[in-house]
């Protein structure tokens, strides 16, 4: 080979003694073959492919730029070199005989590869990034090449006259050229066309350098050094990562391997059904009796189930199983390709250090080894780390981009799917598990993509390592190994006992927020009653035990922080001791240490790894069968809806029968209805007669039996609770459609929605909070038929809409919406009702009973009959004679509907939650406005509109007030203050744990190289056996003290981190506890949960751990830096440059990082709050058939996030990316100055110092990982903090104590009562004076607005006097201690709010009462029998709100409550909505015969239940009008006698009631 060689070039090809002396060179003919071929070989292998944009494209190509210009001419310029180079072999042939064929072909190679660059930049204007990878990497593989012949031929030049000087003059103008093109090839072309493009996302059009350096995205760093980052700066996503696309490519495969799947799944139920032998082949069973026993066999078990996982309670669905992974798999087929191929290259260099450090070594204890070598090994060792960590940071930017994509497919594939699915898979998970399945699963899946890799890449470390320090120590390597393997299962067992501390602690977790959100949302309740202590005893109990397995679980992770510190060292000095023990000519020299060290050094984060990442897969794996679940369930079946054209009918019904579930019992059966076109049907029946089940068959959500529904033409449909978005007034009305103003203001006008808007802040752009929270329960319900009606549909399906306004609000929206002469009039109409008011308007009339039509038929039709439906008629409906007579004061009364401040708080009717969404809720819609801007142009506008008013605005008039995030740098008082948490001894003392622990492992590491350079000293000689069992002994003994140290730093921190979580705890719970109402009516619920849920836990878990891992990182770095420097002193020169340069790219990233981290959560609440919102309204997003809309949307709110993760996950890169560079430095800088100082080392501390820069790289990476993250964590001490600072409401108990049977008579006087709910609001009240005298029963009646509820709130003190002051018996209200006052009064409020826990702790959280008096109340409320049917009796379990007690038992609930306490004073806030007539009567009847011996004041919204009061007063804008007795006030011809005609009352005897 080299003899043909040597012919070629006509000279020698290789001969080792020219490296052989101090001023080394390669030999020529070398120079000018293998250094020429291998850059042009690797060119020609990959450089045509860069061609095929030119053959492929159909796109125009974009302009010429100079840069363009530039590298062209540049290109050519080489050619021509290569021509002339040609040009004179040809004519030296002629001259002279023999030219070397090498002097031909190097030319025409060189000539041929400038055409192809030429070529190649040609083809490159067809893409948008226009610089080519392979023609950088070229460049630069060139260039490094020709610096040998470069320097050899100026090292003759210099040395002799030059023999060839045109050759000379060629190479090096073809050299500079090749540098140049390299320097151009490093800056971004961008044409003019792309410029937009690029302002949007500058790494489209980023150069090579540029990507592989993250360069692009410098300018963002330094926007966000200078200011805040809003969502606007971060740059847009590239098309292929959006959502969309994203998702169509996972549906397209998902879809395939799905398919797969459920023939899978088919055979498996073949195979079980054969195997069982089918009872449907032998036994002429029919499948609906099979079916029983199936159910019959399954119930048996699944009692003992409930406790356990709730995800497989019910009958276990066999599923589709297997099919994600490998979609997944196939979807990003390429992104695990490049990754694979990055952490390859990486992984091999990790091993080429550990062999250079070996060679360093031995250069440094050789006396003979010539100086090139020792630079060459410098050098070496840098570019090795300079390319690993290329690969490294490239690998993980696509690992990370794989978690991002695979979370938004999976996140979009959730959402599609809750959009489709039947009711049934429906009711298999609650929403908060929907919502789990988002942001947990779908977030463990993304984790487990960062590390996926590592499955493969662990063990490969893992072998190779072993493989070489097998070759270095022999067989005492296996000691080592022994003791790590050994540590393994340590460990392990660690792990699997955090674990279940930690599945423990998640129950106490979510026990303590379930309460918590419980006592937030009826913290009114709490108050009124003065049952806080009984729920903080509740919580703090909850709490100790948590915080005593927080403290287990932080023993149990220091033990493992122990045995993970001392594994690198045991390992070392078991093989060490092993290595010296087996054999005396076994010496330990510092080539074996510390080339042993360093690939132990490697060996350890495999180690670590690989079990996490294993269990990671575990949780993955439990993570994908309940998304397989989930995604392969049943979608909604609406083949029983037909859409058939049948003249004369709009809605048939067709012998109907419809159940909830496939195998459940029916809700309606063999319903024939057939309804006219344009008619108005109302449907009544008892409660549970099957009426909004009926609704429901309509819209396709139920499960059809037989029969089927025809319907004609759109649907629009009002629920029975009104489901609002979190959207401003407009958008809930809008609904998607586009604005026709017109109509869109005769809609308002009809939906009695004009005043309202004039009550709002910013009028119809008032921003609605989630689920409507700061509308009146009847304001949402006339939004909700707002938006039918403006939907402009053929039918109306109208479940009870009536039902929340009150009884004149009502009659106004029948009259000009649903009645004959109303907007509907034209359309057809299907009105629910319980309101017998309207009847006699309605075309026909639907009676239900037991889901199935008893009769049907016309008003009179009816009332001829004499069936049940005249009976219940007779019983309730004083048959208002009038309701035809129309009233002029109806339109005025249109907005007056009872809106009281105490509406704020949802509706307790609403859904319950589970702790997931409580904790997302309204967090979003403080942020949605920021986002809204970006979201749509059509919202900006009347978003800035909104914007320009608010000035305008009185104070006061903006509800929520906006959550105050935080920006710019963590002041360090916040630090300190988490310290001072702690105990500043406890500090004190942790820290010098750590000191001392650092100090053990700088001498541990010393002793060592004194061991090692042991080798030298006794070099020819025996090695004594005491000095061998002194270095061990003294080595081993410093390591375990290292460890110890460290022990005892982790154990006192966890006891300090546990005291920090109590205080921190205690103190914001006692705080919230006792903060005056008008705080809760200004902040969102979520915000003050998310204070006790995120937070707390932040305090609990993270901010103890990023304190250890940060002060850790510190120590250990510092410690570095003195090793290096104890072994070369100049080293301390190099240190302060790169210091400040890590400064500063510290300071600059730290910012941004935070900021992104903030935006990130920002834009990911939206997500999850939008999808439960999606989820809560699925019945009605699909009865208007917006389901396309909505997941567009989705899509919108999905990319805003992932741009703001995408822009993080780049600046980890970033920054990583310029700290392992300042490492690569460090590396080099030491290797060099070990070699400059060469005769003065030992090669003990040259190992030590090189193999101690060798660790730094990764541990500068994580100090400002940990920085960054401490700095993100301690913001929640400030949150927390905040709001331990809020003003107190009064003393709970104050000196002066009331009587005791205060108050006896109950005697109240108002003396000049003034109020107002908040310092910079108006007087609500104004001066109130009046008497109640004992056991006197008065009315209170007035206009909305008119202060009725203010009134009660004052009584309590919710509200504290502006002045004035109200007197019961004697005794001055303001004057004694708030619990005093309120355990002495009895109100029965509005909202029937209950907790979970048991019957009996509703009634009686303090067990003051005996069971029999808690029985009585019971009795008296009518609840005695509902409460003997269960069997747990008192202790019958409260779900949450309690959802499992209809409305009306829950309301008599709060009766029983009342009439437990029977104090003096009752006030009876009146229930409206939501009560029927029978329940509404029960009540009524029980307060007048029990509480006859106590002052009652009834807050009234129905006139009739206060027609025998002894007096009724009328308020009007905070002042009494009139006061007398009702019989006074009707024959007055005043406000209330108007009233009264409005109910239809002409005299007191009239009311049935």
């Amino acid at each position: 080979m080299s003899a043909a060689l040597e012919e070629f070039c006509g000279s020698v090809f290789w001969n080792d003694s020219y490296l052989a002396r101090p001023d080394a060179d390669l030999p020529v003919c070398f120079q000018q073959t293998v250094l020429v071929w291998v850059p042009l070989g690797f060119f020609w292998i990959l450089g045509p492919w860069q061609l095929l944009p030119m053959c492929k494209s159909r796109d125009k190509k974009s302009s010429v730029t100079k840069l363009y210009i530039i590298k062209q001419v540049l290109a050519a310029l080489l050619v021509v070199t290569a021509v002339a180079e040609l040009a004179l072999a040809f004519v030296e042939a002629s001259e002279q005989d023999t030219v070397a064929a090498v002097q031909y072909t190097n030319p025409s190679l060189y000539i041929a590869t400038g055409l192809l660059v030429l070529l190649i930049h040609e083809a490159r204007r067809f893409c948008l990034s226009r610089d080519s990878g392979v023609l950088f990497c070229f460049w630069t593989l060139s260039l490094l090449c020709g610096i040998l012949p470069f320097q050899s031929l100026v090292r003759r030049a210099l040395q002799e006259p030059i023999s060839d000087l045109p050759r000379f003059i060629l190479f090096f103008i073809s050299y500079g050229l090749q540098l140049l093109l390299f320097l151009v090839s490093g800056f971004s072309d961008v044409a003019p066309e792309t410029k937009e493009i690029r302002k949007k996302n500058p790494e489209v059009t980023a150069s090579f350098l540029s990507s592989i350096t993250f360069e692009w995205y410098t300018s963002i760093v330094f926007k966000g050094y200078r200011k805040p980052l809003e969502i606007e700066d971060v740059w847009e996503l590239k098309d292929k990562d959006r959502t969309q696309a994203l998702y169509t490519v996972f549906e397209k495969n998902m879809k395939t391997a799905m398919q797969k799947a459920q023939a899978e799944l088919e055979k498996r139920k073949r195979k079980k059904r054969l195997q069982e032998g089918d009872p449907d082949y032998g036994n002429n069973m029919t499948k609906a009796q099979s079916q029983d026993i199936l159910v019959l066999e399954e119930k048996q078990p699944k009692k003992k189930k409930k406790k356990g996982d709730k995800g497989d309670s019910g009958p276990h669905r066999d599923y589709a199983r297997g099919w994600l992974m490998k979609t997944l798999g196939k979807t990003f087929w390429q992104n695990l390709v490049l990754a694979v191929a990055f952490k390859l290259v990486h992984d091999g260099l990790v091993f080429v250090s550990p062999q250079l450090l070996k060679l360093l070594i031995a250069f440094v204890s050789d006396e003979e080894s010539f100086a090139w070598q020792g630079y060459l090994y410098a050098i070496l060792l840098f570019l090795t780390a300079l390319i690993q960590s290329l690969c490294l940071q490239q690998h993980f930017s696509l690992c990370f981009q794989l978690g991002i994509n695979v979370r938004a497919s999976l996140i979009a594939a959730i959402y599609k799917k809750s959009l489709t699915m039947s009711g049934a898979t429906r009711k298999e998970s609650t929403v908060g598990e929907t919502v789990n399945l988002m942001s947990a699963d779908a977030q463990r899946f993304m984790d487990m993509a960062n590390f996926v890799h590592q499955l493969w890449s662990c063990p490969l470390q893992i072998i190779l390592s072993i493989v070489f320090l097998w070759g270095e120590l022999g067989v005492s390597v296996l000691a080592g190994l022994a003791v790590m393997v050994l540590l393994i299962p340590i460990n392990l067992f660690l792990i699997a006992k955090a674990k279940n501390i930690q599945v423990r602690n998640m129950k106490n977790k979510d026990e303590r927020m379930k309460i918590m959100t419980e006592i937030l949302n009826g913290i009114k309740i709490l108050k009124l009653f003065a049952w806080e202590p009984s729920f903080e005893k509740r919580v703090n109990e909850i709490r100790a035990h948590e915080l005593k397995n927080l403290l287990n679980f932080s023993y149990l992770q220091s033990i493992s922080i122990f045995v993970f510190t001392c594994a690198p060292f045991l390992v070392s000095l078991a093989s060490f001791a092993v290595y010296v023990m087996v054999d005396e000519n076994n010496v330990l020299d510092a080539q074996k240490a510390f080339t042993a060290i360093s690939l132990f050094n490697v060996l350890r984060f495999p180690m670590a790894m690989l079990p996490m990442v294993l269990s990671s897969l575990v949780q993955t794996n439990v993570s994908t069968a309940r998304l397989e679940r989930y995604l392969s369930g049943e979608d909604l079946d609406t083949s029983a809806i037909h859409h058939n054209p049948i003249p004369g009918s709009a809605v048939r019904f067709s012998e109907a029968t419809f159940a909830w579930e496939q195998d459940g019992s029916a809700a309606i059966r063999d319903v024939t209805l057939d309804i006219a076109p344009g008619s108005l049907v109302a449907v009544v029946g008892a409660v549970g007669s099957g009426k909004s089940s009926l609704v429901s068959a309509m819209l396709g959500e139920m499960e059809n039996i037989k029969g089927h529904i025809n319907i004609q033409g759109s649907l629009a449909y009002v629920p029975q609770q009104a489901w609002i978005q979190n959207a401003t007034l407009k958008d809930n009305i809008l609904f998607g459609s586009d604005l026709d103003e017109a109509r869109y203001q005769q809609v308002l006008k009809a939906c009695a929605l004009l005043p309202d808007l004039e009550l709002l802040p910013a009028g119809d752009q008032t921003e609605i909070g989630e689920k409507g929270i700061n509308l009146s329960g009847g304001q949402k319900q006339r939004v909700s038929l707002a938006r039918a009606v403006y939907s402009n549909a053929d039918i109306y399906v109208l479940d009870d809409p009536l039902s929340a306004v009150d009884a004149h609000v009502g009659k106004y929206l029948f009259e000009h919406v649903l009645g004959p002469k109303g907007l509907l009039q034209k359309k057809t109409r299907i009105l629910v009702t319980h309101s017998i008011s309207f009847l006699p308007q309605v075309d026909n009339i639907v009676v239900l009973a037991a889901g199935a039509v008893s009769e049907h038929g016309s008003y009179s039709k009816l009332l001829a009959n004499k069936g049940a439906f005249a009976q219940f008629l007779n019983l309730y409906g004083s048959q208002e004679e009038d309701v035809s007579e129309k009233n002029n004061t109806a339109v005025a009364l249109a907005g007056d509907e009872e809106q009281g401040d105490e509406d704020l708080e949802p509706c307790v009717e609403e859904g319950s939650e589970d702790v997931v969404t409580m904790t997302l809720k309204r967090e979003s819609s403080i942020h949605r406005r920021q986002l809204s801007r970006s979201l749509s142009k059509k919202s900006t506008n009347s978003w800035k509109k909104a914007q320009e008013e608010s000035p305008k605005k009185l104070k006061g008039q903006q509800l929520i007030e906006k959550e105050a995030v935080e920006t710019g740098r963590v002041k360090f008082s916040m630090y300190l203050r988490y310290l001072r948490a702690v105990g500043l001894c406890y500090s004190f003392w942790i820290a010098m744990g750590y000191i001392g622990q650092y100090v053990a492992y700088v001498g541990g590491n010393l002793w060592l190289s004194a061991w090692t350079d042991d080798a030298q000293h006794y070099l020819n000689q025996t090695y004594p056996a005491e000095q061998r069992d002194l270095r061990i002994g003294v080595f081993g003994a410093l390591g375990v003290s290292q460890a110890l140290f460290l022990l005892f730093a982790t154990v006192l921190s966890a006891q300090g981190a546990m005291r920090a979580s109590r205080v921190m705890h205690q103190q914001l719970l006692s705080n919230i506890l006792r903060v005056p109402m008008s705080f809760f009516d200004t902040t969102p619920t979520g915000r003050i949960v998310n204070r006790f849920a995120k937070d707390i836990f932040t305090v609990d878990e993270t901010i103890p751990m990023s304190f250890r891992s940060w002060l850790s990182c510190f120590m250990a770095i510092i410690s570095t830096l003195i090793m290096i420097c104890l072994a070369t002193p100049y080293f301390a020169l190099v240190i302060i440059p790169l210091s400040i340069f890590y400064y500063f790219v510290l300071r600059f990233y730290v910012s941004t990082s935070r900021q992104l981290r903030r935006l990130d959560s920002v834009t990911r609440s939206p997500i999850y709050s939008h999808f439960s919102e999606t989820v809560s309204g699925l019945s009605v997003i699909r009865a208007y058939g917006h389901q396309e809309r909505f997941l567009q949307h989705n899509e919108t709110i999905m990319d805003i996030n992932q741009k703001s993760v995408y822009s993080w996950i780049i600046s980890n890169r970033w920054l990583a990316i310029r700290l392992e560079f300042v490492g690569s430095l460090v590396v080099f800088f030491s290797a060099l100055l070990a070699v400059i100082s060469k005769g003065t080392l030992e090669g003990g501390i040259v190992g030590l110092s090189v193999s101690s820069a060798l660790n730094v790289t990764q541990t500068l990476n994580w100090l400002v990982r940990t920085s960054s993250e401490l700095e993100t964590n301690i913001v929640a001490v400030e949150r927390v903090h905040e709001y331990t600072k809020v003003k107190n409401e009064a003393p709970w108990v104050t000196g002066k104590r009331p009587p005791h049977g205060w108050p006896s008579k109950g005697e109240i006087q108002f003396i000049d009562y003034k109020v107002r709910y908040r310092p910079e609001l108006d007087l609500v009240l104004q001066g109130i004076t009046c008497n109640i005298g004992s056991t006197e029963k008065v009315g209170v009646v007035g206009r909305t607005g008119a202060g009725k509820s203010s009134l009660t709130n004052c009584l309590f003190r919710v509200l504290e006097a502006a002045g004035g002051k109200i007197i019961i018996d004697d005794v001055d209200i303001a004057t004694i201690g708030l619990h005093d006052l309120r355990k002495n009064l009895t109100i029965i409020p509005q909202d029937p709010v209950l907790f979970t826990g048991t019957l009996r702790m509703n009634l009686d959280p303090f067990d003051q009462y005996s069971d029999e008096e808690v029985w009585k109340a019971l009795e008296l409320a009518h609840l005695k029998t509902y409460v003997q049917d269960r069997p747990e009796g008192l202790l019958h379990l409260v779900s949450e709100g309690g959802e499992n007690l209809s409305v009306g038992q829950r309301q008599l609930v709060c009766l029983a409550r009342a009439l437990l306490r029977k104090a003096k004073i009752l006030i009876l806030d009146e229930a409206t909505a939501a009560v029927d007539l029978e329940t509404d009567h029960l009540i009524q009847t029980t307060i007048r015969s029990e509480f006859s011996d106590c002052t009652v004041l009834t807050i009234a919204h129905r006139l009739h239940t206060i027609m025998d009061s002894n007096r009724v007063m009328v308020l009007q804008a905070g002042q009494i009008v009139e006061y007398d007795s009702p019989e006074e006030l009707l024959k007055k011809h005043g406000i209330f006698s108007a009233m009264a005609k409005d109910a239809g009352i002409s005299n007191v005897e009239s009311t049935a009631l």
